[in-house]
């Protein structure tokens, strides 16, 4: 898809705003079933043990949109029916952006069909609830939350942490890079792999905060360009590509990295001295949906210590406290985090990108 096609459906949320790829479909297992308005959850929690005492009265479809790998959603799906198994979950999943583009066209034609959404960050969920487009839902779940990782308003509460940093390939460099001035090295060019913020909500995110630090500016994307970064659709790609050899350096979330080493590719990541842009992808509920007690379950158990510790063991950094980091990926704590005002990446985000093709190109 080119990237301004895609572009221009992106747009339609800033419209919206000022008025109030790769797909997959999977269906797991079940009819519609409405609920009220409260902000109760939709099943007790019991030591963190979601849907613990009682799942009966959880029924119906849902509509789960999502930009987590494939084979991930597959694992968190399937987990949540083990307790909820007369929910019958439908999923979509692509790249943030093309996700919203899609939740966007669904709004611009009358009905948001989506009932959970799941995609990289708050920037993109600050701008659905600019939106008026999500429901309320405080999780009781989300008393074992760092309170920075949630929405003071209750619409959204991030599911881990994830850190943008550099991957490199063994095979084809010798000394471990520390910094990534390494991108931007002469003896480096043409060596490089990123993203594209256009596909990635980690890579919109990543742009909007390095583009506004001092140490790096848009001054620094300019240094990419004339060095030859190669920009490619999404995280999977990237990591791909240097596993593959095809690159020597990745622009990647972690946890694709330590996945990539643990299968055997000769790749190491590596947390740059300058910092680390890092996301929560957090989850909300949409406020057009049509089963809110499956929406708030499905809600509670991502958040839940099951649901965390699953996250956990797919090789995420868990947000939820009390679980610990998969081995290779530092908590957020142990990292030095580069970040921005989130009204002011929420608002500029679509100049961003637009600064971001006018450089590159499509």
């Amino acid at each position: 898809m080119k990237f301004k096609t895609l572009l221009a459906g992106l747009m339609v949320i800033v419209a919206l705003s000022g008025c109030g790829g790769n797909q997959t479909g999977t269906t797991n297992t079940a009819e519609n079933a409405g609920g009220d308005t409260s902000t109760t959850g939709a099943a007790a929690s019991n030591n963190g043990q979601a849907g613990e005492t009682e799942a009966s009265g959880v029924s119906g479809k849902l509509a789960f949109y999502t930009s987590q790998p494939e084979e991930d959603v597959t694992k968190l799906v399937d987990a949540f029916n083990s307790r909820y198994p007369d929910v019958e979950v439908e999923t979509f999943r692509s790249g943030t952006e093309e996700v919203i583009a899609k939740v966007m066209a669904e709004k611009q034609a009358g009905k948001v069909q989506a009932d959970v959404l799941l995609v990289a960050d708050a920037v993109t969920f600050e701008g659905l609830k600019k939106a008026d487009m999500l429901l309320k839902y405080e999780s009781p779940e989300r008393a074992s939350i760092p309170e920075e990782m949630a929405d003071p308003d209750g619409m959204y509460t991030g599911t881990k942490v994830m850190a943008t940093a550099l991957v490199y390939n063994t095979a084809a460099v010798q000394e471990a890079p520390v910094s990534w001035s390494v991108l931007t090295a002469p003896e480096n060019k043409d060596q490089a792999i990123m993203p594209s913020p256009v596909y990635s909500g980690a890579a919109a995110y990543n742009v909007g905060v390095l583009s506004r630090s001092e140490d790096f500016g848009w001054s620094f994307f300019e240094q990419l360009k004339e060095n030859g970064m190669t920009v490619i659709k999404g995280n999977g790609a990237v990591i791909k590509a240097v596993a593959a050899g095809e690159k020597s350096y990745g622009m990647v979330v972690d946890f694709l990295a330590v996945r990539e080493k643990q299968k055997g590719s000769p790749v190491e990541l590596v947390y740059p001295e300058e910092g680390v842009p890092v996301i929560t992808e957090p989850i909300g509920i949409m406020k057009e949906t049509k089963n809110e007690a499956a929406a708030q379950a499905f809600v509670d158990f991502v958040l839940s210590e099951e649901g965390q510790k699953l996250a956990a063991e797919t090789g995420y950094t868990p947000v939820r406290e009390g679980i610990a980091a998969p081995e290779g990926l530092k908590t957020v704590s142990e990292m030095k985090v580069l970040s921005g005002d989130i009204a002011v990446l929420t608002e500029a985000r679509e100049e961003d990108k637009k600064a971001f093709i006018s450089l590159f190109g499509e």
